[in-house]
């Protein structure tokens, strides 16, 4: 048995490798890009694993998705292969179209056609699992009911734009074709091996190199905060025993502004790595807002919790201070990010 998960060398889909090839001996096959978020690094402890096979590629290359689906023939796809950050949409749309939108429905035909191809057993057992994103439903005001699967979707930005466009596609190939198809929207995860041009990731590298910490206006923007590793405990759930066609929020009960955030992760900073120069909050920048930011995102995770008993194990603090030691243990795999230096790494570990 095997499955082919899409973007499996970023930031939650290696973490979903290594989750997935720790609880199971099911083989991966790992379809990358290997665009400026992808690092191979993180996937280091599974040089030389059988179960799990690296192939660099595009999802918006028919003509090697199709030949892997045939060479491996997947019980399941897991996209998670996406460009990802709102700030690059706004500067530069066109490759979250190119890979988002055009990606995703090459993937599609791709998977309809090799899922047209099986046996009723196989039929049946075949699921393409599409990993999306609550930026979906737009912003909330501070009073409003958090987003339920229901709630209309208001993308406000490029990416997440990029992102409604697929899920609708997701939901039209089910519709139409037949494809059996389960959809998540995450909200914002955290954790180790995250990029560090992300909030959590951004501000602990910065506050260690004694760089201004930049925080976005006034930092009262709110976002529902979850564990990469309970974020891929929720797809394991919702692959196993979603329904099809369903789709499912995953959050992690966690609402905190960015200032919060910010400050929590300079007070831990703070206790495991104090500077001699005083508390890291010192660093702390305001900067002009972004366009078009969104106010204020919260998940309503009740349906995952009542229909498939998930619920994530790490509360914020748990979350953050597992985070934060993760990146103070390893300044070495930051630095090459930071340098490009992995892109050496992965031509001397799997060639050119």
């Amino acid at each position: 048995m095997t499955i082919l998960v899409t973007g499996g060398a970023g930031f939650i889909g290696s973490n979903f490798v290594l989750d997935w090839l720790a609880g199971c001996d099911e083989a991966v096959v790992n379809l990358d890009a290997l665009t400026y978020a992808g690092n191979l690094r993180n996937l280091a402890s599974l040089q030389g694993d059988a179960r799990h096979r690296f192939v660099q590629g595009h999802i918006g290359d028919r003509a090697l998705v199709d030949s892997l689906l045939a060479r491996h023939q997947p019980r399941a796809i897991v996209h998670f292969a996406a460009e990802s950050h709102v700030d690059r949409s706004i500067h530069g749309p066109g490759e979250f179209m190119k890979t988002n939108v055009e990606g995703s429905f090459t993937l599609l035909e791709a998977a309809r056609a090799h899922w047209g191809s099986l046996d009723d057993a196989a039929k049946a057992a075949f699921r393409f699992h599409h990993v999306s994103t609550d930026e979906v439903y737009g912003s909330l005001a501070a009073d409003a009911p958090a987003f339920t699967e229901t709630h209309p979707y208001h993308p406000n930005s490029p990416y997440s734009a990029s992102k409604a466009a697929s899920d609708h596609l997701v939901r039209a190939w089910h519709h139409t074709y037949g494809l059996p198809v389960l959809t998540t929207h995450c909200s914002n995860n955290y954790g180790p091996f995250h990029f560090p041009e992300k909030l959590i990731p951004l501000i602990i590298v910065n506050a260690l190199a004694g760089k201004p910490l930049p925080l976005y206006g006034d930092g009262l923007q709110v976002r529902d905060w979850l564990f990469v590793a309970d974020h891929c405990s929720a797809i394991r759930e919702v692959l196993a025993r979603g329904r099809v066609g369903e789709t499912y929020n995953v959050g992690g009960w966690n609402e905190k502004t960015n200032k919060e955030i910010v400050h929590a992760v300079c007070a831990l900073l703070d206790e495991l790595r104090p500077s001699a120069a005083g508390p890291y909050a010192r660093l702390i920048t305001h900067v002009k807002d972004r366009p078009g930011h969104d106010r204020r995102y919260a998940i309503d995770a009740r349906k995952i919790e009542g229909e498939l008993g998930w619920r994530p194990a790490e509360t914020f603090d748990t979350g953050i201070r597992k985070t934060v030691q993760w990146y103070l243990e390893h300044a070495d795999w930051v630095a090459d990010v930071q340098s490009g230096g992995y892109r050496e790494w992965v031509n001397r570990q799997y060639g050119a």
